[in-house]
């Protein structure tokens, strides 16, 4: 092998190094905002929601500056942060977790509920106390109304029927902040119009051209419920893919997502995607 040779071996290698790390660092790093049209009851007018789920400690820039514009630039009626915005609880994913709010709440109210991440640590009920002291509105096994949506949100611990018919508003049209996505036909026996949920992380690892997650927590391999949207009866479910990553490092075919739901009067809504 002449020198030459080699130097064309080592240079390729290490152009092949580096298009796999700009191709990862990319599918890592990279927000993806998916759009979806709801129809919503008798609204007066859009309502325009932004969901943020499943950060786990995540930044996107110093002081997740490029998540905070990302957001702002949707002008949303409100925020809903669907659980597991720590990872552990560390000074690290505290700081952000309390950041991000902060800045979120400059932008419209923001709704937070519990994921799982949070029910596993002791210092939830500190965490809790912060998040609302930072801005967020904690919605655990509680309801309230703004922008005229009757929103219900549930703790991460709780998802059997039981907590949820006594949770449920009587309002007849209503929607659900709840975690895990594995239970839809529980949100839809409550009769909820709308449910965002996260959790599943797109399945970490999608498979390209298929629209399918490898492995989700509490699902196993190949899970039903991984991102986008499912209908049971008349309840419609959002997953979102999330922004972080939990036990697995690295995602693969799938980017970090925002997703945008705007409410609307108008029957027959389709979901939009960009």
């Amino acid at each position: 092998m002449t020198a030459v040779q080699i130097v064309w071996i080592v240079f390729g290698t290490a152009a092949g190094i580096a298009l796999a790390a700009a191709f990862i660092w990319a599918g890592n790093n990279l927000i993806q905002t998916t759009r979806y049209k709801i129809p919503f009851g008798n609204l007066e007018k859009d309502v325009k929601i932004v969901q943020v789920s499943d950060l786990h400690g995540k930044t996107f820039g110093a002081h997740n500056k490029r998540l905070i514009a990302a957001v702002a630039r949707e002008n949303p009626g409100f925020i809903a942060v669907t659980g597991d915005i720590i990872h552990k609880y560390t000074a690290h994913d505290i700081k952000v977790a309390l950041e991000t709010v902060s800045a979120l709440s400059q932008i419209a109210p923001v709704l937070y509920i519990s994921g799982n991440h949070e029910m596993r640590n002791r210092g939830y009920r500190f965490l809790r106390k912060d998040l609302a002291e930072a801005g967020a509105v904690v919605l655990d096994n509680v309801s309230c109304e703004v922008c005229g949506v009757t929103v219900t949100g549930l703790n991460g611990a709780h998802n059997k029927n039981g907590t949820l018919k006594k949770i449920a508003p009587a309002a007849p049209c209503k929607l659900l902040l709840a975690h895990m996505p594995r239970f839809i036909q529980n949100y839809a026996g409550c009769g909820y119009t709308l449910v965002l949920s996260g959790h599943a992380h797109g399945g970490q690892w999608r498979i390209p051209f298929t629209k399918r997650g490898i492995y989700s927590p509490g699902e196993g391999l190949f899970p039903k419920y991984t991102e986008g949207l499912h209908v049971l009866s008349d309840t419609k479910m959002i997953i979102s893919r999330g922004l972080g990553n939990s036990e697995f490092p690295v995602r693969l075919f799938n980017r970090p997502e925002l997703v945008v739901v705007t409410l609307t009067g108008e029957s027959g809504a389709e979901p939009l995607k960009t």
